[in-house]
């Protein structure tokens, strides 16, 4: 079924995160209710829309990476491209700071 895809295990790890963060998130909103507020995003947002917003941006970092990933190997002069998890790390420090702050 999923031959397709190349699972590996940073592959399987983020998406394992989406979804527990999501289970979470459901839970979270049926025992609490969320309600908008006003952070450093230039809207007012729900939980629900943060998390959104930064699944998102997490997305984009990772892929932005991976398509860096050969650049990076030639401009700094590396044996082999850089790790997918440090990309991973910073998308999910970044999409714990949405959630947090935003």
């Amino acid at each position: 079924m999923f031959e397709w895809m190349a699972w590996t295990t940073p592959v399987a790890v983020f998406f394992s995160c989406i979804a527990l963060m999501l289970v979470g998130m459901t839970v979270w909103e049926i025992k609490c209710p969320t309600r908008l507020r006003k952070g450093w995003l230039p809207i007012a947002t729900t939980r629900g829309d943060r998390l959104f917003i930064g699944l998102l941006s997490a997305a984009y970092i990772n892929l932005i990476w991976v398509g860096l990933g050969e650049k990076l190997q030639g401009w700094f002069s590396l044996q082999a491209e850089p790790s997918v998890w440090i990309s991973f790390v910073a998308s999910m420090a970044v999409l714990a700071l949405l959630l947090r702050k935003g």
